[in-house]
């Protein structure tokens, strides 16, 4: 073949419609909708239990519809070949959560937590704003490399410094303002290990020896990133906040694979993950406990004891059935303290049934399709890598809260992104869909034409 022949062959295919316009004009219509379904949802909590519109539902609206919108103009401005869908899913995830915080707020109105989770949706979408203007190429991160892993590990750390919350040492409570400092410490690490992993793929994939057929890194290349997760998830295990130590455990072993290609990794994690479970499971009473609760749900019930929380939920799921109870029909509150946090899917599961249920599972597993899409297209590595990093965050998290609360897997408390009660999740799950929308933008930024090679 001529040299031209091979030029032709192997050239990069053209610019996939780059119309920013039409793609921004397409994520604008889609905001609109998912504001619009919020809407309808508080409107319908308010007519279920009071027969009337609630009286903020215009405010609500207004409100969830401007700062959407200030996202939207933000995207536009900066990033116009991102892709279209991230921003919306995550408008109208943080819009549901907020109905059903809401609707669960009118069984507790000594504890009500919708309005400062509202705020506290405001800041996440001001960060994702401040990310989406500021952070103009991603590959910018792969320069704080280290910077980022020390800052994870002492925001990992403080907490140990403070009064334990239902068992657990993952809060920082200051004269009643409190932060959960492991939900920012997770986009750090996938940073880290992201711009660890791209720097040295290739000692990682071809040096060391082999053993049982599977290739071993030197010590020298492996040693650094074993260590920093050994170091946080050790801690984690002190402040007995297990769930995050599971998810950094996943998200090591998903980058190690996708940086390497060797499936003995997948195999390898999983085993390690079977034995770590098996030895927790036995040392630790909060999780041997949980573990019973998870094999026997209804003994307490048998006991003369009441339900427990997994009995409330699973019966939360099985009432809501196909179509739901309704919003605002539902009892989902006698799960108790951590229905608005843990157990915020037994509420939708209820309220809205299997249809609802697997509409918003659905629209979960469209963003991690989304990141995963654009860690595809990216040409770099360490995009490619923090893409798949961050849309693995997502699907961790999801598959864990609802395995627990479905009694797929053993309970461990983490928040359901946007829709459970909390601060720090909400803030951080805005941060990480900012730094997907950027990515994607680059994915596409570089087949546009005239683009840099």
């Amino acid at each position: 073949m001529s040299k031209a022949g091979i030029t032709l062959a192997t050239a990069d295919p053209p610019a996939p419609a780059v119309r920013p316009t039409g793609r921004r004009g397409v994520e604008l219509a889609l905001i609109v909708l998912a504001v619009g379904l919020s809407v309808y949802g508080y409107c319908a909590v308010g007519l279920a239990r009071n027969g009337t519109v609630p009286p903020g539902a215009a405010g609500y609206g207004a409100g969830l519809g401007v700062i959407a919108v200030l996202a939207h103009l933000a995207v536009r401005w900066r990033a116009p070949l991102a892709d279209p869908l991230p921003l919306p899913i995550g408008v109208l995830l943080n819009g549901v959560g907020l109905v059903l915080i809401y609707r669960l707020d009118l069984e507790t109105p000594g504890d009500r937590a919708a309005p400062a989770q509202l705020i506290w949706s405001t800041l996440g979408v001001a960060l994702f704003i401040a990310v989406i203007l500021v952070l103009r190429d991603h590959r910018v991160l792969q320069r704080y490399t280290y910077l980022c892993v020390t800052v994870a590990l002492v925001l990992l750390t403080v907490p140990i410094l403070f009064p334990a919350v239902n068992g657990a040492r993952i809060w920082i409570r200051v004269a009643g303002f409190s932060i959960q400092p492991g939900e920012f410490a997770k986009v750090l690490l996938a940073v880290f290990f992201a711009a660890y992993l791209a720097a040295n793929r290739g000692a990682l994939t071809y040096s060391g020896r082999r053993v049982w057929g599977m290739q071993l890194p030197t010590g020298r290349v492996l040693g650094p990133i074993v260590a920093v997760w050994l170091v946080s998830v050790g801690v984690l295990v002190l402040e007995r906040d297990l769930g995050t130590s599971l998810l950094f455990f996943g998200l090591f072993v998903v980058l190690l694979y996708v940086a390497t290609g060797r499936t003995g990794w997948i195999a390898l994690g999983l085993l390690l993950a079977s034995l770590g479970a098996v030895a927790v499971g036995r040392l630790e009473p909060h999780v041997h406990h949980r573990i019973e609760t998870w094999l026997h749900p209804f003994a307490s019930i048998e006991a003369g004891e009441g339900p427990n929380q997994i009995a409330q939920s699973l019966f939360a799921f099985a009432e809501g059935g196909i179509l739901g109870s309704g919003l605002g029909l539902g009892h989902s509150v006698l799960i108790g303290f951590a229905v608005k946090s843990d157990f915020i899917l037994a509420t939708a599961g209820e309220e809205l049934g299997l249809a609802g249920l697997s509409a918003i599972i659905l629209l979960y597993g469209l963003l991690v399709e989304r990141g995963y899409r654009a860690g595809l297209a990216l040409r770099d590595p360490f995009g490619r890598l923090l893409a798949v990093g961050l849309a693995s965050l997502v699907a961790l998290q999801v598959f864990v809260i609802a395995g627990g609360v479905t009694g797929l897997i053993p309970l461990t408390g983490m928040a359901m992104p946007f829709l459970a009660q909390g601060g720090s999740s909400v803030v951080t799950n805005w941060a990480i869909v900012a730094l997907l929308v950027r990515l994607s933008d680059s994915a596409r930024r570089q087949d546009a034409p005239g683009a840099a090679r």
